[in-house]
């Protein structure tokens, strides 16, 4: 019997809330006994009573936040600031806490605002992968096109090129589209940064993976310091794309996800 801790930092519109927690609640848990642990940062007292009530039907520790920052979403993007970034990380890293004083066998971080398929846990354990992350796909703005939450080295570069290479835009491009085009294919692959849904085996955990800050790296985002951290561990990082998430970045998205759900 594996024992799995799923959560995260929460803060989220109740009617998104719900829908995460109730697609945590379909995960297929044959021969997984399952806890959650979740930061409720909610600024709406409707989704710190979702929470609540979801705690009553499950093994369930709330964590409470020492600071309720404004988010910024909009239709066309999320408006993340430097230190909202940093208290996000901070609440991953007292979950982290959490999965190594229950010596869980396994953590798995999941943003709320995304969708899983019922075989999302079962699969990634299966892999036997350290530290692996579902993918999914966003249009991070409404009219570019849909890019997944992985990626290759540095920032979000999507394409390998070797020190002191020489390249054409060309053939950059075309390397970009051979990883993506990979990532459509079912199958498990090794990147060089992930983050959203990520799974996370107690040895990583043991080993001290973390999300804070390495002062010596600019790279925005507490998910490219937990990388470059995991990478310097020897720990090697994996996306899988069996099963994709669906994620509600917009209000559009919801739209989208009820019609699919009428089908």
């Amino acid at each position: 019997m594996k024992k799995v801790l799923i959560g995260g930092p929460i803060h989220q519109e109740p009617e998104i809330l719900d829908l995460y927690l109730k697609s945590l609640e379909a995960l297929n848990q044959d021969k997984i006994e399952v806890h959650y642990c979740f930061v409720d940062d909610n600024r709406d007292e409707e989704s710190s009573k979702i929470l609540k009530e979801f705690k009553e039907r499950h093994t369930v520790k709330i964590l409470k936040s020492y600071s309720k920052d404004k988010y910024e979403k909009t239709e066309h993007t999320h408006i993340w600031k430097e230190q909202l970034i940093w208290k996000v990380a901070d609440f991953k890293n007292r979950v982290i806490l959490e999965a190594k004083k229950g010596k869980y066998d396994y953590l798995l971080f999941v943003d709320s605002d995304l969708i899983l398929h019922p075989n999302t846990l079962q699969h990634l354990i299966k892999t036997g992968k350290d530290i692996i992350s579902e993918v999914f796909w966003t249009k991070w703005a409404p009219e570019s096109m849909p890019l997944p939450q992985v990626w290759l080295k540095d920032e979000y570069t999507m394409y390998h090129k070797d020190r002191g290479e020489e390249v054409t835009q060309q053939e950059l491009e075309g390397r970009m589209r051979n990883f993506l085009n990979m990532l459509r294919r079912p199958g498990v692959y090794e990147v060089g940064g992930l983050g959203a849904l990520t799974l996370i085996s107690k040895r990583s955990i043991d080993a001290g993976v973390n999300f804070s800050e390495i002062k010596n790296v600019s790279f925005w985002g507490e998910d490219r310091h937990f990388c470059i951290r995991a990478q310097a561990l020897g720990l090697k990082l994996h996306a899988d794309t069996h099963y994709p998430a669906f994620h509600i970045y917009r209000q559009s998205d919801l739209e989208i996800l009820k019609a699919q759900s009428h089908h």
